[in-house]
C-alpha cells in the first residue's frame, strides 16, 4: 500500500513539474494579477462616477489591492454592495427632469383667488369672477393688469394721469363752487386741455360739495 502511494505521489509530481503543467500555472497566475489590477482600477473609475471625493477613489482602489490577487474578488463583492447606487450624471439628469416637470407645471396658469386653471386668453375667472386681465383700448390686445403700458401697440397707461397732475401743480389753487378758475381769461381757458379741464372740476366739485374727491383709474380698462 504504501508503494502505491508513493507511485501517486511521483506520478503527481511529475505532472506538476512538467513543462506545459507550469507554463498553464504561469498563466493562470497572471491572468489573476491582471484582473487584480484591473479591478482595482475599475472600482477607481466607478468611485468617480459616483462620488465627488477627490480621496475615495484612492482608498477604493487600494482595498482591493491589500487583498491580493486570491481574494480580491471578496473586495469587489463589497464595494459593490456599499457604493453609491446612481452615477452623478443620473442625479444630474433626474434633477433637471424634475426642474422641467416643475416648470411645465408652473407654467400652466391659475386663478389667483381659487387656484383653477385657467386659460391665458381668458379675461374673468368663470368660477370666482376674479379679472385675470384686460383690453388695451388701443390695439384691443389682452394685456395684463400690473402692466403699465401696452407690449403690443406701446400705449402708456399713466402718461396720462401724469400729464394732468404736472399740469394741475402748475395750475393756482383758487377755484369756486363749480370747479372753475376764480379769475380764468378766455384764451387761459381755451388753452387748458380737456382732459386737465375735467379733472380740475372733478376736484372743484369734489372741494365744493365737501367729499374727498375720488381718484380716477391710472390703468382704463375695457
Amino acid at each position: 500500500m504504501p508503494e502505491i502511494l508513493d507511485g501517486i505521489g511521483e506520478t503527481i509530481g511529475d505532472i506538476i513539474a512538467s513543462d506545459i503543467v507550469q507554463l498553464g500555472l504561469r498563466a493562470i497566475f497572471i491572468y489573476l494579477v491582471i484582473l487584480w489590477v484591473a479591478s482595482a482600477y475599475w472600482a477607481f473609475r466607478d468611485i468617480q462616477q459616483r462620488s465627488d471625493n477627490a480621496i475615495l477613489p484612492y482608498l477604493v482602489a487600494a482595498g482591493i489591492i491589500l487583498f491580493t490577487p486570491f481574494f480580491f474578488i471578496f473586495a469587489v463583492w463589497v464595494y459593490k454592495i456599499v457604493r453609491p447606487h446612481e452615477k452623478i450624471g443620473e442625479v444630474w439628469e433626474r434633477n433637471l427632469a424634475e426642474e422641467a416637470l416643475l416648470a411645465e407645471v408652473e407654467a400652466i396658469r391659475h386663478c389667483p383667488t381659487c387656484e383653477r386653471r385657467v386659460d391665458e386668453e381668458w379675461i374673468i375667472c368663470p368660477s370666482c369672477r376674479t379679472r385675470l386681465n384686460r383690453v388695451c383700448p388701443n390695439c384691443s390686445r389682452l394685456v395684463g393688469l400690473d402692466w403699465s403700458l401696452c407690449a403690443w401697440c406701446g400705449k402708456d397707461f399713466e402718461r396720462r394721469e401724469i400729464a394732468a397732475a404736472a399740469a394741475l401743480e402748475s395750475l393756482p389753487s383758487s377755484l369756486d363752487a363749480t370747479g372753475r378758475l376764480a379769475s380764468p381769461t378766455a384764451s387761459g381757458t381755451a388753452a387748458i386741455p380737456a382732459a386737465i379741464q375735467t379733472t380740475v372740476r372733478s376736484r372743484g366739485g369734489a372741494r365744493g360739495s365737501g367729499r374727498p374727491p375720488t381718484a380716477q383709474d391710472p390703468l382704463p380698462e375695457r
